[in-house]
């Protein structure tokens, strides 16, 4: 099995079948998973307002419910993602 250190070598997936056969030979390093949850740094926090649609806070909350996530947490991890690929 391979083991990942890096989240840039996951690849860019064509389809769900070639994602599925990637995972059950590939895992990720726990060293990964503590990197991406520590990069953010609370001590100079601000607050914002954002506004959604009640039926996609719904989803985000049922998909981070399901994940054992607080749904703020999850958002804040997808932007932090999000910007570390765009700035890539």
């Amino acid at each position: 099995m391979r083991v990942l250190t890096k989240w840039g070598d996951v690849p860019r997936f064509s389809n769900e079948q070639d994602e599925a056969e990637f995972w059950r030979e590939t895992s990720l390093d726990s060293r990964l998973m503590n990197v991406s949850m520590l990069k953010t740094d609370n001590r100079d926090s601000i607050t914002i307002t954002l506004r959604f649609d009640p039926r996609m806070l719904a989803r985000i909350k049922r998909l981070a419910r399901s994940r054992y996530l607080n749904y703020q947490s999850m958002i804040k991890q997808w932007l932090s993602e999000r910007l570390e690929k765009e700035l890539g």
